[in-house]
């Protein structure tokens, strides 16, 4: 009796065994099946290139911009693409730094910081307009500051809107020329400094007349007054500033390794060749030419003198 107990015993070991071995070989064959059936991720699957833009409009206009521009560069590179949101211009430097997007669309100053952050990094577009970008300085018509080609003196003690700080057309440049033509620091020269964040709001300040000026994206200012958005005898255009290198395509140097040598001027062809009106209109640029890093070196300069780039 005790043998047959042991016996027993064992064979309920044994089936349990042979069971479980059963379960295990069945789980193995099943993921093996998943994934030559194409179920699960592959392990040799594509992976996915990010881009993003600099949040220089609100967050529902951009998805509308660059969405479509994922789903074009995903069909014509035959890789899959997806559009990341940026919450402001550092975070769009950031994204790239550390490798979450690995192509941006970028200000001349946010570019310059994230080649600096990113050895390797590669500008490799830039629309036609961009070589030869310029802001407007605008006023509110009850400000008593008049408009002509010379920077006005009159802005001196007038309180004054930035962009963002990150923002070439909205904060370098405008800062530099007020350093230069003015003769002083913006928060010297003018009653009081505002950074709005966005060119769209600092239209809005000063049209408002919460703010009696402001520097802006011409780009901007120009879209709003053809859309109804903004009447310009109620916020004036009293400076358009000399012209300088502005926004650019940046492409992260991993590009090469995830999708092989070549990739990166594969990708700058790809960008340059668009002719797609609807495309173009997304940024807004008649076309998009090539760039490198050499085509912002005075953007760099002045980054470095004014303490934006370390």
């Amino acid at each position: 009796m005790k043998g047959e107990g042991r016996f027993e015993r064992s064979g309920r070991s044994s089936r349990r065994f042979r069971t479980g071995w059963a379960r295990w070989a069945w789980l193995v064959a099943a993921a093996v099946c998943a994934l030559a059936c194409g179920g699960g991720e592959r392990p040799n699957s594509i992976p996915t290139l990010h881009f993003s833009a600099i949040p220089d409009q609100d967050e529902t206009r951009l998805r509308e911009r660059f969405e479509p521009w994922a789903r074009y560069l995903s069909e014509s590179l035959d890789v899959p693409v997806a559009y990341v949101h940026a919450t402001d211009y550092a975070d769009a430097v950031d994204l790239f730094k550390h490798g979450d997007v690995q192509l941006a669309w970028f200000g001349g100053l946010t570019g310059v910081q994230a080649r600096h952050a990113v050895p390797g990094a590669l500008a490799i577009a830039q629309g036609e307009e961009d070589p030869h970008y310029y802001s407007y300085f605008i006023a509110h018509a009850d400000s008593g500051i008049a408009a002509g080609e010379d920077y006005p003196e009159a802005l001196r003690g007038k309180t004054f809107a930035f962009g963002s700080m990150g923002s070439t057309s909205g904060r370098l440049m405008p800062e530099h020329f007020v350093r230069t033509l003015g003769g002083a620091a913006p928060d010297e020269y003018f009653a009081a400094v505002q950074f709005s964040g966005s060119h769209d709001r600092t239209v809005e300040l000063v049209e408002s007349g919460q703010l009696a000026a402001g520097a802006v994206n011409y780009k901007v200012y120009e879209r709003r007054v053809a859309e109804g958005q903004t009447d310009p005898e109620q916020v004036r255009v009293v400076w358009k500033t000399p012209t300088y290198p502005d926004y650019n395509f940046t492409a992260h140097p991993v590009l090469e390794e995830r999708y092989g040598e070549g990739f990166t001027l594969r990708l700058q062809r790809t960008l340059v060749a668009v002719d797609d009106p609807a495309l173009l209109g997304a940024f807004p640029r008649r076309r998009l030419i090539r760039a490198e890093n050499a085509d912002f070196v005075v953007i760099e300069k002045l980054a470095r003198e004014l303490g934006f780039l370390r």
